[in-house]
């Protein structure tokens, strides 16, 4: 389920660093195996998250489709989205077997379609069935398991829920636990809104880990800048980045240079290394449309932005785009720069 395509950009690390030190969301419609590879050349060190995948696809619908990456965007988790032990170890397997480097569970999702099949963020309110699946998942693979939460749910509005359900986890030996500093209203926002709304409480996430010292917390929620990745890893494991980073996608890279300490890649550069992926994709029948869309925020808050977005947006639809649209597209950052 590998794409034959090798970048040169795109280097292995070694397991020394930290692995949630950085990490990019799972985001619905937009982390896809396409989204991944960009990701990849911008930060090779990130920890890059699938879309959430229910494990009634996989293993009801045997939609094993659903888990084609690239080698080449590895570390890459799978996010699964369930709630039925069994079926989840199953989804988990296959998971394993396609090459995930960690299997993840949803537990932070408020849409009403994901709380209709249970899971999600509704789970906040069922940590022993959360347990009793992250235990499942666990004694089915070999590779990390873990969890994607919120600090809570609707009227649980303490910190004793949110210490609970890590204690729970815990308890079914689950090592790394990444929080949305939000919590979620599962009935009268919608998802959109549930990541705008409700306050953020970073600090609730910060005394999880003061008090749970020997667990991995990667935090998630409203990261926007270095510099807040900077502090939030000044008091905890990991950072997760979520919308930032597919708007703003050369944050994934400033982010890399301020951590390593490595130069900056030019933006043009990272695209260049995009063109053999690109044309292999190209030449197997994808459209341009399903990649370019990832490319759309490279340039942002750069001259010739608009221009770049624009191209791309118009003329990426229409029949024979590629490669040559994208030089296009490049012609007014090269002449700002």
């Amino acid at each position: 389920m590998t794409a034959p395509v090798t970048s040169p950009a795109i280097v292995g690390t070694e397991s020394t660093i930290a692995p949630w030190r950085v990490c990019v969301a799972p985001m619905m419609d937009w982390t896809d195996r396409h989204c991944r590879y960009f990701h990849r050349l911008l930060s090779p060190r990130a920890r890059l998250y699938t879309e959430m995948v229910t494990s009634a696809a996989l293993v009801r619908g045997r939609q094993l489709r659903l888990l084609e990456h690239s080698q080449q965007e590895q570390p890459v988790a799978l996010q699964l989205g369930g709630s039925d032990p069994h079926e989840l170890a199953q989804a988990a397997r296959f998971g394993a077997e396609a090459g995930y480097d960690e299997i993840n569970l949803n537990v932070g999702c408020p849409s009403d379609r994901v709380q209709s099949g249970r899971f999600g963020a509704c789970l906040m309110r069922e940590p022993a069935l959360v347990g009793d699946c992250m235990k499942a998942m666990r004694d089915a693979v070999s590779v990390p398991v873990t969890v994607k939460c919120r600090i809570g749910v609707d009227d649980q509005d303490d910190y004793a829920g949110l210490q609970h359900f890590t204690e729970t986890m815990l308890e079914a030996s689950v090592e790394v636990l990444v929080v949305h500093a939000r919590k979620a209203w599962l009935q009268g926002l919608s998802p959109k809104e549930n990541r705008e709304i409700p306050p953020l409480d970073y600090e609730r996430v910060y005394r999880l880990k003061r008090e749970f010292p020997g667990l991995v917390v990667v935090i998630n929620g409203g990261i926007t800048t270095v510099e807040q990745v900077q502090a939030h890893l000044a008091q905890l494991d990991g950072v997760m980045l979520g919308r930032a980073a597919y708007h703003d996608p050369y944050l994934l890279a400033q982010v890399e240079a301020s951590l390593y300490g490595e130069p900056l890649p030019s933006r043009a550069g990272v695209l260049q290394h995009m063109q053999p992926y690109i044309e292999a994709e190209l030449a197997r029948g994808t459209a341009f449309k399903h990649i370019s869309r990832h490319l759309l925020g490279l340039y942002q808050g750069e001259p010739g932005a608009r221009a770049f977005r624009r191209t791309l947006s118009e003329g990426a639809h229409l029949p024979g785009a590629g490669w040559a649209l994208l030089e296009q597209a490049l012609a007014p950052c090269s002449v700002a720069a």
